[in-house]
């Protein structure tokens, strides 16, 4: 199960390199077809008729980090319960909490510009958060199966001698 863990987290950092690839190439599209004398208005917008070169990068953007991203972190964490790991609930949490913030952001962006600003730094957050979850899962010691609640032995159950009354 670790290897299943690192291979999700690394699905996740992945999926933050191709969003900033993604948005680069529309963005830098957009631009391209700006400085030739093409215009972007709300017209352009809603009809979907895309008109630059790059402009396949912002639906790659939002299907990865609107649906790819967000599912395979909420399968870290699921996946985290199987790991027999210190640590592996704890990150696989911590990414799962800034994917959830970067989402957020991601939508708030049309009516707050400024949260573009957090939205790209906190990319960075879910980038190293995800890099750090897969490679600690390697050497992390196990958790042993008794403080993991996976094994219940006789010494468990209380000694009738020892119950009073």
């Amino acid at each position: 199960m670790r290897v299943v863990y690192a291979v999700i987290a690394w699905i996740v950092a992945g999926g933050v390199v191709v969003q900033a690839a993604s948005i680069a190439f529309g963005l830098g599209g957009m631009v391209h077809f700006v400085q030739e004398g093409g215009v972007i208005d709300k017209a352009l917008v809603e009809s979907r008729q895309g008109s630059f070169e790059g402009e396949l990068g912002f639906p790659i953007h939002a299907i990865v980090g609107g649906g790819v991203i967000p599912l395979a972190a909420l399968t870290l964490v699921v996946v985290s319960f199987f790991v027999r790991a210190r640590g592996a609930k704890l990150w696989a949490l911590v990414v799962l909490g800034l994917v959830v913030l970067q989402v957020s952001l991601g939508y708030s962006i049309p009516d707050a510009p400024w949260a573009g600003l957090v939205h790209g730094a906190n990319a960075l957050a879910v980038l190293l958060a995800a890099v750090f979850a897969a490679l600690r899962i390697r050497n992390a010691p196990a958790v042993p199966r008794r403080a993991a609640g996976l094994h219940r032995t006789a010494d468990a159950t209380p000694n009738a001698d020892a119950v009073s009354t």
